[in-house]
This record gives structure tokens, C-alpha cells and sequence, in this order.
């Protein structure tokens, strides 16, 4: 009989034991998908924001005696352009580029019909993400036109402070996600590590009565709550990063580049899974150990 009562008491233990690990890896798993959509979106924030240009436009009147000059000078400018705070990427467009690029728009082929040299050179200039905003954006220009060579910067400020706002809201919104998933994880982890504990109350309050020391009783509650989390949050992340992994062969484009943002993500996962566990733990069975032992029975 007493080994059939142990038996169940340890099937009872391992299922707990999964219990809270499969609780911890679930809440983990969609705090971390959370998170690399979060770092995805500020990644395409800034790449939309990148294709946002500024041009730069050089003196349209030049004597062609001098071009070799003239050309030299606005690669000078495209130099002091590049090397500007708020540019991101510079490229400089000839008058035959321009021209080109002309006949292009226009669907005209033949040169005969078309002059060259009515379209001036220029730099195309990709700013910055956070010179994308309307506070700054006016002090990027300003740099740019003060650049030895430029007589004239053309942008749409307006679509580039649309395009800033819509993205920003978006970044909110996702942002006010990811918070309110993280508090959704600790209430969830909190609850699963309470009733883990609330099974084990008469235990502890027995060993407190016998004079073991609260120290000593919190001990191996504390090492096996570090334990399961490690295992949720080890769990949790291989599922999280295989469904992301198939997901980006399934859509075919590489997600979340940047390693040391991953490396973050990883270690605030497994940290936060098991800090939230063993503080779990500490505060359900702190309520106990200065509990009366009838409390026990209304807990």
C-alpha cells in the first residue's frame, strides 16, 4: 500500500513537473516569436526608410571646355556628401546618367530627338533611418545644400514624414504587443509555479514545524525551479527558432540578420524564464511558510 502511495505521489510530482515546463516553453515560445517580429519590423523600418532619397542637384550652366573640370569638382561634392553625419548612402548620377534615365521615363529612344545636356548631375542621397524624422530631416537637407558645389535639394518631405509616422505606428503597436505578452508570461508562469507549490504546502509547513529553517526549506524549491526553467526556456526557444526557420524556407527571404540582436533575444528569453520561475517560487512558498497551519486547509 505505502508503495502504491508513493507511486502516485511521483506520477503526481512528474506530472506536475511537465506541467509548469510545458506552461513555461508555451509562454516563452510566443514571447520570443514576439520579439523576432519586433526586431524584423524595426529591421524593415529602417530599410523603407533607407529607400526614402534626397537629391542633390549641381550647376545645370557649365562651358563643355570645362567638363573635365566641372566633373572633377562634383566628384569633390560627392566625396563631402558621402562623408556627411545624416547619409547613409550617396550616389552620383552624371549628365548622361540623367539623360538616360530620362529617355527611360519619357519612352524615348532616339538620340537625335533628345539633348543631353538640358538635364544637370546630381547625388542621390539615402539618409539615415533616424534622420527619416521630421525633427531632423530639415538639419540633413540643410548639410547637404551647404555642400560646396550644390545649388539646389529636392525631397518629398511630406511622403517621407507620412511614410515615418505610419511606420512608427506600426513599431508602437507591436511594441504594446510584445509588452503585454511579457505580462501575459509572468502571470501564466506565476500561476503554474503557485499551484506546483500549493500541492506542496502541508510539506512545507510540516518541515517548518519540525524546526528546519526557512533557508534551508526555500533551497531545493529554488534549485528545482532554476532546473525547470532552463528546461522550459531550452525547450520553448528549439521550438521557437525550428517554426521560424521552416517559416523562412517557406517564404523564401532572410529574416532577422543581425546576430547580436538574435544572441539578446536568446539570452532575455532564457533569463526571463528562469527568473520568473524561481521568483515564482520563492513568493508561493514564502506565503506558505508564514501561514498558519489552518490557513492551509483555505489557501
Amino acid at each position: 500500500m505505502a508503495k502504491t502511495v508513493e507511486d502516485f505521489n511521483k506520477r503526481r510530482l512528474r506530472s506536475s513537473n511537465i506541467t509548469v515546463v510545458v506552461s513555461i516553453a508555451l509562454v516563452l515560445f510566443l514571447l520570443g516569436l514576439m520579439g523576432l517580429i519586433l526586431i524584423n519590423a524595426q529591421k524593415y523600418s529602417d530599410y523603407i526608410k533607407e529607400q526614402l532619397v534626397v537629391n542633390a542637384y549641381f550647376d545645370e550652366n557649365f562651358d563643355v571646355k570645362d567638363s573635365a573640370k566641372t566633373v572633377k569638382r562634383e566628384q569633390e561634392t560627392f566625396k563631402k556628401i558621402q562623408a556627411l553625419g545624416p547619409v547613409k548612402r550617396a550616389t552620383y548620377i552624371t549628365r548622361e546618367m540623367a539623360a538616360q534615365e530620362a529617355k527611360k521615363s519619357m519612352g524615348i529612344e532616339s538620340s537625335a530627338l533628345f539633348e543631353e545636356n538640358i538635364f544637370p548631375s546630381s547625388v542621390e542621397v539615402a539618409l539615415k533611418p533616424e534622420y527619416v524624422d521630421p525633427a531632423k530631416i530639415d538639419e540633413a537637407i540643410k548639410q547637404i545644400k551647404a555642400t560646396p558645389g550644390i545649388v539646389d535639394v529636392k525631397n518629398n518631405s511630406t511622403l517621407m514624414v507620412e511614410v515615418y509616422n505610419n511606420l512608427n505606428n506600426i513599431l508602437k503597436w507591436i511594441l504594446g504587443f510584445s509588452i503585454l505578452f511579457l505580462i501575459l508570461a509572468v502571470v501564466l508562469i506565476n500561476n503554474s509555479i503557485r499551484l506546483k507549490i500549493f500541492s506542496k504546502r502541508f510539506i512545507i509547513k510540516t518541515m517548518q514545524l519540525v524546526g528546519a529553517k526557512r533557508r534551508f526549506i526555500l533551497k531545493p524549491f529554488i534549485l528545482e525551479a532554476v532546473i525547470l526553467g532552463v528546461i522550459g526556456a531550452v525547450l520553448g526557444l528549439v521550438v521557437l527558432f525550428g517554426a521560424w526557420y521552416y517559416f523562412i524556407t517557406q517564404i523564401g527571404t532572410p529574416f532577422a540578420q543581425d546576430n547580436n540582436q538574435l544572441v539578446i533575444l536568446v539570452a532575455g528569453i532564457f533569463l526571463l524564464g528562469v527568473l520568473i520561475t524561481v521568483l515564482s517560487t520563492i513568493f508561493a512558498t514564502w506565503r506558505f511558510l508564514r501561514s498558519n497551519v489552518d490557513d492551509l486547509y483555505y489557501s
